[in-house]
């Protein structure tokens, strides 16, 4: 029989299969599970249509969590069809199989998750004789799709990538399978027995643990801080009508220079000692001096600042404003930008990229066009495409960078703005936040002109910086309606502001000032400070932190090393998080963002401690993250990550059978009484 031969289009989502449908423009027939016209038919995976075994599959003796059963390595791995997704995946595999279907487009999202949710269902339909070609795109634009469609390479192309995907999957599984399994066989009953909870099994994992191993350093850095007091000596100053304070500091020539009763060069240990330096300045041979001093200008500098344009948002970034901004969560913002880039408004969202690719920024213009019909930033997309500044985005390397990109780019906008009005209130917020940073790169930095004045009576000197902005570049861009309460602004926005603070006249006598002038002191002040503890994570930081774990490494050659590589990914990082909070090992207060841990998480903080503690170290967990980069572009085989993971599980878990369970119970008298 002669067939009329037609290509299979698969999707990650019902939703993004109707965009390759509308992109296509052929005449498409709705099926229960797919699409079908003369020329192609589209279906879709809806998520994981395939997953990793349990062990009791491979042998109904590992369903006992025993150390006689561990570790669980399989050789040949196992993988079953979702039960509750097995008529989706019968009808995928079905049309894949088809006579007339020749070849197979994958259009799974463009990145390791969605290379591997294809991957699966291909594997278990064992699927042969088909042309394949992955389509990789960064929107849902019908312009993008059809590239993408074009450009289309064969899906061998992404055989690295794949395999990364499955080692990611086996060291998550294997390291949850075992450490789980062998903490909760030696700690469980003991945390059981001490919460008088039901029932307790120790959940760890490459990622989640060491999160939690983060946060609960943090609050105990809070909790075991001490604050100390200081005391700092300002000078009140007066030029012609205006007046200002002045700083003292400790300076070589000051008659506390190097001296013990210092907290540090700008202040004191006790109020005694800062009264003591003001009556030395207020006194000569014994006589007291009379106000105003007259004090001399030992220097006065002047310079111009610049503040450029902060990079594109990556997916990190975006979670981090939206939890400070809206107070959201970062699974929120997730399903916030996938939700603007399913209705073509923004390009893909899972991207840890800050910048565009060369071949973008050659047609960037289509994204700024678009938005001149965007009401919040109209004017804005306007303005530059009028002034040209466009044309020279490529030659900027903060913004346009080909080496700093991975698998996409940052997050825009692409210029289609026809769904906006179907937004609702909060996601039309997180769209008008994107594209006032897209824009914002077009425009100049802000300008600023700085004064950094020093005065000095006696051997003693002030200091006093003003900073002033004279242009404001591209600051206006930033400012949405969603910053209108102080508490939404980042401590830049309020700098900006207070830079502006300044009176004009003061300025302008203050830049006339020279070496040797003169400037009278009206009298002294002394300011009680205190220092102050770390923060605790919001839901945002915590993810930026999770994006930059180098910072928590000390070797300096390993903090290189993984630099790029983080704990999790942009697109589990969120999902890990929420994890946490719904087992109950941390707590996120949803009205602030800010995240604590529990005392149920502070335990399992103990027993990982004490039983495997490089677990908690992000230097683990950020090297192995590494080595599925390594893995991806073809610089890590399969066999050297695979032999590293199982070496790693081996020794971890006889290492767990051997630790003194009864050790720990002195640790969980210390963690509740924070509890009680």
């Amino acid at each position: 029989m002669l067939y009329r031969m037609k290509s299979l289009f698969i999707a990650e989502k019902p939703s993004v299969g109707r965009q390759f449908a509308d992109a296509l423009g052929y005449k498409f027939n709705n099926q229960r599970s797919f699409l079908e016209s003369e020329e192609a038919i589209i279906t879709w995976c809806v998520g994981h249509l395939v997953t990793m075994s349990y062990p009791e599959v491979y042998d109904e003796k590992f369903k006992r969590w025993t150390f006689e059963t561990l570790p669980f390595i399989p050789v040949n791995w196992k993988y079953e069809v979702i039960k509750e997704a097995k008529a989706q995946f019968d009808s995928v595999t079905s049309l894949m199989k088809r006579d007339d279907v020749d070849t197979i487009y994958v259009c799974t999202d463009s990145g390791r998750e969605g290379e591997y949710i294809y991957r699966l269902v291909e594997q278990e339909a064992h699927i042969q004789g088909k042309t394949r070609k992955r389509v990789w795109i960064d929107s849902q634009t019908n312009e993008e799709i059809l590239r993408g469609i074009k450009e289309a390479k064969d899906l061998s192309e992404y055989d690295n990538l794949s395999t990364a995907a499955y080692l990611r999957a086996k060291v998550d599984y294997l390291m949850g399978i075992n450490f789980s399994r062998a903490l909760t066989v030696s700690y469980g009953r003991s945390i059981q027995n001490y919460l008088n909870i039901e029932r307790c099994s120790v959940n760890v994992g490459r990622v989640m643990t060491c999160v939690v191993g983060i946060v609960v350093d943090r609050e105990r850095e809070i909790r075991n801080f001490v604050k100390t007091p200081f005391f700092r000596v300002l000078a009140n100053l007066s030029l012609g009508d205006a007046s200002f304070e002045a700083e003292w500091k400790a300076v070589e020539g000051s008659c506390a220079f190097g001296k013990d009763v210092l907290y540090n060069e700008s202040g004191f240990k006790t109020e005694e000692s800062a009264r003591k330096l003001i009556s030395y300045l207020l006194t000569d041979g014994g006589n007291r001096l009379e106000l105003p001093l007259e004090a001399t200008v030992d220097s006065s500098e002047k310079k111009k600042e610049t503040k450029n344009p902060p990079q594109l948002y990556n997916m990190a970034e975006l979670q981090n404003d939206c939890s400070r901004i809206f107070k959201i969560s970062p699974d929120k913002t997730l399903e916030i930008a996938q939700e603007l880039y399913e209705k073509k408004l923004t390009t893909y969202p899972r991207t840890d990229a800050r910048v565009l690719s060369n071949a973008v920024a050659k047609e960037i213009v289509k994204n700024i066009s678009g938005l001149k019909n965007y009401g919040p930033v109209a004017g804005f997309a306007n303005d530059i495409i009028q002034s040209g500044s466009y044309k020279d985005i490529a030659k900027s390397k903060r913004y346009v960078n080909d080496k700093m990109i991975t698998d996409h780019y940052a997050i825009i906008p692409t210029g289609q703005t026809g769904a906006v009005n179907g937004l609702s209130q909060l996601s039309a917020s997180v769209y008008e936040l994107i594209c006032r940073r897209f824009l914002s790169i077009f425009f100049g930095p802000a300008l600023y002109n700085k004064i950094s004045l020093c005065v000095q009576h006696k051997t003693e000197k002030f200091y006093a910086n003003f900073k002033v902005m004279t242009d404001e570049g591209y600051i206006p861009v930033t400012k949405g309606s969603y910053q209108k309460k102080k508490s939404a602004q980042s401590d830049s926005d309020k700098e900006d502001e207070d830079n502006t603070a300044f009176d004009a006249n003061l300025i302008e006598l203050i830049k006339n000032l020279k070496k040797g002038s003169k400037i009278n002191i009206t009298g002294f002040d002394i300011k009680e400070g205190e220092t102050s503890p770390p923060k605790r994570y919001t839901s945002g930081t915590l993810i930026l932190t999770m994006e930059s774990a180098g910072k928590f490494i000390e070797d300096e050659e390993l903090r290189a090393q993984i630099k790029g590589n983080g704990i999790g990914t942009p697109a589990t990082r969120d999902g890990i998080l929420k994890k946490l909070f719904t087992i109950g090992y941390l707590n996120l207060n949803k009205k602030t963002q800010v995240v604590t841990p529990t005392q149920m998480g502070e335990m399992i903080f103990e027993v990982v401690n004490a039983s495997m503690k490089p677990l908690l170290n992000p230097a683990l967990t950020a090297s192995w993250e590494k080595g599925l980069s390594g893995v991806a572009e073809g610089q890590v085989s399969e066999e050297e990550y695979t032999t590293k993971i199982n070496d790693f599980i081996t020794r971890r878990t006889l290492a767990v059978r051997n630790a003194n369970v009864n050790a720990l119970r002195s640790r969980y008298d210390e963690v509740a009484k924070v509890y009680k």
